[in-house]
């Protein structure tokens, strides 16, 4: 019994070191970077009604997901490319969408994530993203998937969830909770008869932008299947300009 023991707190750590170890990011995340000024860009207004955020947060036992408003925002454009932009997320409008709206474990759950333990929205009521750079696309450049602790709702790598045929790479600061964060993704991005369009999905590591409740470091919790997942799927669809929807 105590070889079996010793063996699984083996694999146990193993399986730790591996997800904190050099494998990778969820998407590449460095301190903020300077925003470049274009004067010849033309601004774009979000069209706000037809551009959303998505999220799906994970757990050993299970998993939920919803969207998030986008209150406000331009697109840069100059000439056919994207050259920088700014948005505003409005954090109260969060929604879960995987339980019934009227129930009360919806209630309780949208609850939690708005208060202290999670975005703070009392405090940080939005968060924004501001883009620094747009690139092209090169399948090379891709950050390594990171390995994850394994089980029943391990959530999918970005190699699984990255939109079909990327063709740039959106780099751009995070803020929220009151900290920003660099990071780059990629995204499917396309600019016709004076409209943007953009489609992402990512990962990101919600501890380095301070939501630190159920974080998965501690050893005994990943024992014992009582932690939140560090790393949290994000999504947007997004039109700027007028004419057809998404």
């Amino acid at each position: 019994m105590k070889i079996l023991k010793s063996t699984l707190a083996l694999a146990l750590l193993a399986a730790v070191v591996l997800s904190c170890g050099s494998n990778g990011k969820t998407v590449e995340t460095s301190d903020a970077k300077a925003v470049k000024a274009n004067a010849e860009a033309t601004a774009i207004p979000v069209a706000t009604t037809e551009s959303i955020v998505t999220w799906i947060g994970s757990k050993p036992a299970g998993k939920h997901n919803g969207t998030i408003g986008i209150t406000e925002g331009n697109v840069l454009v100059d000439g056919n490319k994207v050259v920088g932009g700014t948005f505003t997320i409005d954090i109260n409008s969060l929604t879960v969408v995987d339980l019934p709206a009227d129930s009360e474990w919806n209630a309780k759950l949208k609850g939690h994530l708005l208060n202290a333990d999670f975005f703070d929205a009392a405090n940080h009521p939005t968060a924004t993203f501001e883009i620094t750079e747009v690139s092209p696309f090169a399948q090379a450049e891709l950050t390594a998937d990171k390995a994850e602790f394994e089980s029943e709702f391990t959530p999918a790598s970005l190699s699984e969830v990255m939109v079909e045929n990327p063709t740039h790479f959106v780099s751009g600061n995070l803020t929220m909770r009151g900290t920003t964060k660099n990071i780059t993704f990629p995204a499917s991005v396309s600019i016709e008869n004076g409209q943007v369009k953009a489609v992402a999905n990512f990962n990101i590591d919600r501890t380095d932008w301070k939501l630190m409740y159920g974080d998965e470091a501690s050893v005994a919790d990943k024992a014992k299947d009582e932690f939140i997942y560090n790393t949290v799927n994000v999504g947007f669809e997004l039109k700027a300009g007028t004419g057809a929807a998404l």
